[in-house]
């Protein structure tokens, strides 16, 4: 199996899979082509919660604000998964994540350089560089991948990390990490703050707002604080945007208190 994954939108991810369709037999499974664009932080949250649930896979990636600028093109092992893409960040917290589930100590993965002779275009690294390589990487096998001509391991790429919230006893300060495409804005405060506070209310940021297990738990159009299916703490509206509600975006401070 080979993922693909883009903030291509259309027809480009189609010149990919034609590539990739000439090179292997895998089959292909689109995991989206939506993501925020040139938004390398939001698309390695999501990858780091959807691509964790394949089976063994290798997984293309191109969010690559950086194309035809001197960025390094990367394959990444984590336990039976590979990743192909950008030396920009984008794959880093997912493939820490698999190696974890693959019991690596530390969530240990192997970074690898591909080398990059003389691309057909050099705004088109998904078709030109990274498919081509998803190819090779398949074909030789996961186990394989320091076997290939022009990969050689390294010690240094970008290691993206999302940001630690701040705890304490009557508060926690944290900020929204994406939102998604209901208007959820999810933050990087754990859920576990909310152990205690269902069916009482919370402030978020000065705001007296409801903590429930599930968007009913209000009624149509009243704000909610709840936990996703990712374990983080979300700024919903039962039936409408929490985004909106609150008066934040992606990047934007947040305090809980109670």
């Amino acid at each position: 199996m080979i993922t693909l994954a883009s903030d291509f939108g259309s027809p480009y991810p189609a010149a990919m899979k034609g590539v990739l369709l000439r090179g292997t037999d895998a089959r292909l499974v689109d995991v989206a082509h939506d993501l925020p664009r040139q938004d390398v932080r939001a698309a390695a949250f999501w990858l780091r919660e959807v691509l964790p649930w394949f089976p063994p896979a290798v997984h293309l990636v191109v969010v690559d604000p950086g194309v035809g600028t001197d960025r390094a093109a990367l394959v990444v092992r984590a336990g039976e998964h590979a990743l192909v893409g950008p030396d920009n960040g984008v794959l880093v917290p997912v493939a820490r994540n698999l190696a974890e589930a693959s019991g690596a100590a530390g969530g240990a993965f192997e970074v690898f350089d591909v080398a990059v002779d003389d691309p057909a275009s050099h705004t088109f690294h998904g078709r030109d560089v990274f498919a081509p390589a998803a190819v090779a990487v398949h074909e030789a096998g996961v186990d394989a991948v320091e076997e290939l001509d022009g990969v050689t391991p390294v010690d240094t790429f970008v290691d993206l990390r999302f940001p630690e919230p701040e705890l304490g006893e009557e508060r926690a300060d944290g900020e929204v990490l994406v939102v998604d495409g209901f208007g959820n804005a999810i933050t990087n405060l754990p859920g576990s703050i909310l152990d205690g506070r269902y069916g009482g209310t919370v402030a978020v940021d000065g705001a007296p707002t409801m903590g429930r297990r599930t968007y009913a738990g209000v009624d149509p159009g009243v704000r909610l604080v709840t936990v996703g299916s990712h374990g983080n703490v979300e700024l919903a509206v039962n039936r409408g945007r929490g985004d909106s509600a609150v008066g934040v975006e992606a990047g934007e401070a947040v305090r809980l208190s109670w």
